[in-house]
């Protein structure tokens, strides 16, 4: 009989247990942001300025309609798989880079993969050389629009430079607003260029100086192709991106994928080594929001074997669309990256 009562008392303490346990899980809604470098996404057609020259069936790649649509085909099949493992729903932001105009995207948003996410597309056409900008699709279930804009990059010293511009977006994700900014800092073409993303930098800290000034606490995702690691001075000095937590103070910023670089995980490849020039970094408002609120969880590089070219000069890297002048069908020359940002579902 004693031995009944103690098993009867065990049971229903580890019943109590069980129900405090159960209590206490917390539940989070999870919001993917993806940032992914297209790699050239050109229509077909021949444009009236010249810039697409190579991109069009009579030039050097022979581009045709057919290679045009097996493109996006490739690129929805990544779109479709981002994220997915965290959320059913995909990545509610997806910043993109190296599109041709608006119409490319309308076509990439179309492809059955990622249709159903019914994406929305902020599009701005810059003064770039190549003819190339960025943009950014939003799940208009998800997320709200409120304004966007174009930051050009000017040097007053040289004027006759002109690269892409930085895309600003302003919108409500879970009732929260946030700032998203879509960048393509100039590329590693000659040995000073490094002044041209320094440059670069500057601008794109001076536009979020004035957004903190009137909001300390603004909660600010910066994604974009900034052709330079997280440890170069463009983004550690100039825009003072920090690589670890603890040295974030409030009002910083917080560069969430410092941990891949650190372990030889990049997003390109290129003369025989890793970089990882593909970024999303975060104000301190991400890492220090309250219980509720929407905050970072982790961040991520998309590297499936399936991305990954299995033979040739580019073995081992992404699998990229073009080597050469010869079509590989494949995907792009870069890895996507992505964020999580997370929300405690509070009862």
């Amino acid at each position: 009989m004693k031995r009944v009562f103690i098993l009867t008392l065990f049971f229903f303490f580890y019943l109590h247990l069980s129900c405090l346990l159960l209590a206490q899980k917390k539940q989070f809604q999870v919001f993917p942001l993806a940032f992914y470098n297209l790699e050239n996404l050109f229509d077909a057609i021949a444009d009236t300025s010249g810039n697409d020259a190579e991109f069009t069936p009579m030039g050097p790649l022979q581009w045709t309609e057919e290679k045009y649509a097996k493109k996006i085909r490739r690129l929805g099949q990544v779109l479709s798989q981002l994220g997915r493992q965290y959320s059913p729903s995909g990545p509610v932001l997806i910043g993109v880079c190296e599109v041709e105009n608006q119409q490319v995207l309308k076509d990439l948003v179309a492809d059955p993969g990622i249709r159903d996410n019914k994406y929305q597309i902020v599009h701005f056409d810059s003064p770039d050389r190549r003819g190339i900008d960025v943009g950014l699709l939003y799940d208009a279930r998800q997320f709200e629009l409120i304004e966007s804009k174009a930051i050009p990059f000017r040097m007053p010293e040289n004027a006759d430079y002109v690269t892409r511009d930085i895309l600003l977006v302003k919108g409500r994700l879970s009732n929260e607003i946030i700032y998203i900014y879509v960048n393509h800092w100039p590329s590693r073409f000659t040995a000073d260029s490094w002044k041209l993303r320094g440059h670069a930098a500057n601008i794109l800290k001076t536009s979020i100086d004035s957004i903190q000034r009137v909001d300390k606490d603004a909660k600010i995702v910066i994604m974009g192709d900034f052709n330079d690691d997280p440890v170069d001075k463009s983004l550690t000095k100039v825009l003072k991106a920090q690589v670890k937590k603890e040295h974030v103070a409030p009002g910083g910023l917080f560069n969430t994928m410092y941990g891949y670089y650190q372990r030889g995980i990049g997003t390109l490849g290129y003369l025989g080594k890793w970089n990882l020039f593909d970024q999303l970094i975060i104000s301190s408002a991400l890492l220090d929001a309250d219980r509720g609120a929407l905050k970072f969880w982790k961040s991520e590089i998309f590297n499936p074997d399936f991305l990954i070219s299995k033979e040739g000069r580019y073995k081992g890297y992404p699998f990229r669309t073009f080597s050469g002048n010869m079509f590989q069908n494949g995907y792009s020359d870069h890895f996507p990256a992505l964020i999580y940002l997370i929300k405690e579902i509070i009862n």
